[in-house]
């Protein structure tokens, strides 16, 4: 790999890293913390790739897209960022970044897609840009998890294609979040969002109405596996006689589309009319390190439109981490709605959580002690056989062994900083582990830690 790579993060570590990286790999590197910097090292034509932060002090990485597009025609861009939620995975796509990554990322991946990056530079020509579109909604598609983040990028990649998308995944999981996201932030975002009903589908007249009314737009048709004979005829029939300015097809479905075929449920013909692009939406027990992340959100966003803040304790977090959520990311958003309404204090408690939940689950895994004399050995295990158990027989998403050490390691580092007051330093040496270490996990595990003043 060879190339000049002009590297844009306020954060020193990563500049470090990447430098020292790329150096390694056979590239020139130019640094810096500033946006400035790098406009300028741009306009002065150095860099055959540029790697750049989100969020700078004196600008965004983003935003600063176009105007290297329109001073630097081809130049690739990687925009790596902290701010990993779909927004903007969907912003670095519609300014057609060479790629994007979320924070923290994996060192080998972002070489070779810096290596991927250099040869398209050398190979390609100049590419047009366009600027980045203001996010809309606040939706509540949030994950740091690998599954999540590659299901951003294909949202991104997809959304202004014509190709037919079917969504899958659970109930709950946000199928229609998805659908919705695709066509506000695709170029049909000014045209109609229709969602189909069996009803709007009956009569002589009602096809032709539902495509007139959807013209130019995007119509879903929400779990297509309910419905009927009928209903999936008609549904073959509109796609059949759709022309040049139909709307865009959006399907979703919590049913195995390929078994109900196989069953005789759901017609051939219209599941292969569906089948364009299908995106899988992982289940909340598939990506247990968002649970924490979601409720947060969901308390911020609770916060900002009821006026009341509360956050989670560290006994409370434990016991989201540990529930089977089978309601998914809707049922997280019920609970933490009703707790915003009717907790009395700045902090949700464990045993409020609890109740908000129904008693629907047993909390052992997240409370030391519950069976007398119990080792942690034995604790785990229970925890991990009903881990298994609640697949149904299925094997869980490939990753157990880093998805169970990470759920470990974050409670214990959280517990062991609280006992230690905070005090980093001393926390590293209880848990017996180098301070720049015990740092790298707080970052990554996104630990929020506070200092008191009194040690235990």
């Amino acid at each position: 790999m060879d190339g000049t790579v002009l590297v844009a993060d306020d954060d020193r570590t990563i500049r470090t890293v990447l430098t020292q990286a790329l150096t390694r790999a056979g590239c020139k590197v130019h640094a810096t913390s500033s946006l400035m910097t790098l406009m300028r090292w741009v306009e002065e034509g150095k860099g055959d790739l540029v790697i750049s932060d989100v969020i700078m002090p004196d600008g965004n990485g983003l935003e600063a897209l176009p105007r290297i597009a329109r001073i630097r025609p081809g130049l690739p861009v990687i925009i790596i960022s902290a701010q990993n939620t779909i927004m903007t995975a969907i912003q670095a796509a519609e300014a057609e970044a060479f790629d994007y990554l979320p924070k923290p990322f994996d060192l080998p991946d972002l070489m070779k897609r810096s290596a991927r990056a250099l040869d398209q530079k050398r190979r390609s020509a100049a590419a047009v840009v366009n600027a980045p579109r203001e996010p809309g909604d606040d939706l509540p598609l949030v994950g740091r998890t690998a599954a999540m983040q590659a299901l951003y990028r294909l949202v991104a990649k997809v959304m202004n294609t014509d190709l037919p998308v079917l969504i899958t995944g659970e109930s709950g999981t946000g199928k229609s979040l998805i659908a919705r996201a695709i066509h506000d932030f695709s170029d049909r975002r000014s045209q109609p969002f229709i969602a189909v009903q069996a009803a709007d589908l009956a009569g002589v007249e009602g096809i032709s109405t539902l495509l007139t009314r959807a013209r130019g737009g995007s119509l879903l048709i929400d779990e297509v596996a309910d419905f009927d004979d009928d209903g999936q005829a008609r549904l073959v029939r509109m796609l059949d006689i759709a022309d040049d300015h139909a709307p865009r097809i959006l399907a979703t479905s919590q049913a195995d589309l390929a078994q109900r075929v196989e069953e005789g449920t759901l017609r051939k013909d219209l599941f292969y009319r569906l089948g364009g692009v299908t995106l899988a939406v992982p289940a909340l027990r598939e990506r247990v390190e968002d649970i924490v992340l979601l409720a947060e959100h969901f308390l911020a966003r609770g916060e900002r439109e009821i006026g009341t803040a509360s956050r989670l304790s560290a006994e409370a977090r434990n016991v989201l981490r540990v529930h089977p959520w089978p309601g998914n990311v809707r049922q997280i958003e019920n609970v933490l709605k009703r707790l915003l309404v009717t907790s009395s204090e700045p902090e949700i408690a464990q045993g409020e959580l609890e109740a908000a939940l129904g008693n629907s689950h047993s909390t052992e895994p997240a409370r030391a002690g519950v069976i007398e004399n119990e080792k942690l050995s034995a604790s785990v295990a229970r925890h991990l056989k009903r881990y298994f158990d609640l697949h149904n027989g299925q094997l869980p998403p490939a990753g157990v062994y880093d998805r169970i050490l990470r759920e470990i390691e974050l409670p214990l580092i959280e517990i062991a900083l609280d006992a230690t007051a905070g005090n980093q330093a001393r926390c590293a040496e209880l848990l017996g582990i180098n301070r720049n270490t015990l740092r790298k996990k707080i970052t990554d595990l996104d630990i929020r830690v506070t200092r008191r003043r009194k040690l235990m």
